[in-house]
């Protein structure tokens, strides 16, 4: 599938009009509250394309966003997937096979309660690591699929379901500490199924250098308990259109890492020109069996792949991705083509004041 695995298993199958209608009713909810703080609904449209093995699948996708706050303290968030499925049916027959998904990502309630405590409450995205949260949105990610690791520390739905607990422990000018802690509960809802599970995350970040450096844990408290640590790497230096991300991650059953970086230059008239919008990609990733127990979405046998990418990113917020990757395991080798296009979209859900 050329899409984040984990967000594929974030998708709940439901009807259209319940997503509709519900959306519409939270936006009437909030509309009468403090006029000034208009929602905003933003997103991502995009079509992918993947070659596994030599065989193509398409996906066209629409993850839409909804951020409303309700005066000075609260905020509802929410995003859903709306997705179109196109995939061969199999040796020696010649046609492809059709499936759709609509449903919510996530749905949470923020309570600013300080400068240094937001109270989450609802179904949020499991905090562990960073590419759960923060890259797995089509408009975000460099490349189409998400690491092989993804699936580690995130349980098997990538959401909680409960309450959880972020914010800034300290703030100064040369560095911060940020640090998030959840809890989730079981549910066996078809639109918000989760784990009983707990965990967090903790950060520091020095602002002059760009570097962030965390670490996370995660543990499932239900039938096979399981312990999940992690770790991750950001740098982005000051001036610079340079970043490199890293992650690292170990369970009861399999553990692995990644590194990607991506540049672009501003050496021929700045990150606008033509040239400037060419954005290389480079990740390199492995994964390492502990035992077979298919408890996880990682490879069952210890895998190593490396992807190269060449995006281009268009005015008006669109990009095109195009990468190739070689994967390598005891299974056998093989070769992973994806191309496709995003937009991303943002306006306000009326005229605010």
């Amino acid at each position: 599938m050329p899409r984040p695995r984990n967000s594929l298993y974030l998708l709940r199958l439901a009807r259209p009009t319940r997503l509709i209608v519900f959306i519409l009713a939270m936006l009437c909810a909030v509309r009468y509250g403090t006029a000034q703080n208009t929602p905003l609904i933003s997103g991502g449209v995009g079509f992918f394309s993947t070659t596994n093995a030599g065989s193509t699948s398409y996906l066209p996708i629409i993850e839409p966003l909804l951020s409303a706050p309700i005066g000075n303290h609260f905020l509802v968030e929410s995003r859903a997937a709306l997705l179109e499925t196109f995939a061969p049916n199999g040796p020696g027959d010649p046609g492809y096979n059709h499936s759709h998904f609509i449903g919510l990502t996530y749905l949470q309630g923020d309570y600013i309660a300080s400068p240094h405590a937001t109270v989450v409450i609802g179904s949020f995205l499991t905090p562990f690591g960073t590419y759960n949260e923060r890259l797995s949105p089509i408009w975000i990610g460099n490349f189409q699929d998400g690491p092989l690791i993804s699936g580690l520390g995130v349980m098997s739905t990538g959401t909680g379901l409960g309450g959880m607990l972020r914010g800034s422990a300290i703030s100064r000018h040369n560095y911060s500490i940020d640090y998030t802690a959840y809890y989730s509960t079981r549910s066996a809802n078809v639109q918000f199924s989760s784990e009983r599970s707990s965990g967090g995350r903790a950060s520091l970040f020095l602002p002059n250098s760009g570097l962030e450096v965390g670490l996370s844990y995660g543990r499932s408290l239900q039938g096979i308990q399981e312990n999940f640590y992690g770790t991750h790497v950001w740098w982005e230096p000051k001036d610079t259109a340079f970043r490199l991300r890293s992650e690292f991650a170990r369970g009861h059953h399999a553990q692995g890492y990644w590194v990607e970086a991506d540049y672009r230059t501003q050496a021929f008239g700045g990150l606008d020109s033509w040239i400037g919008r060419f954005e290389p990609l480079f990740r390199i990733q492995q994964t390492f069996r502990r035992d077979t127990a298919a408890s996880d979405s990682v490879p069952l046998v210890n895998t190593q792949r490396a992807d190269f990418g060449l995006d281009y990113n268009l005015p008006h917020n669109t990009r095109i991705l195009t990468s190739y990757a070689r994967q390598f395991s005891s299974t056998g080798n093989t070769n992973v083509w994806e191309t496709g296009i995003v937009y991303r979209f943002l306006f306000p859900a009326w005229k605010g004041k």
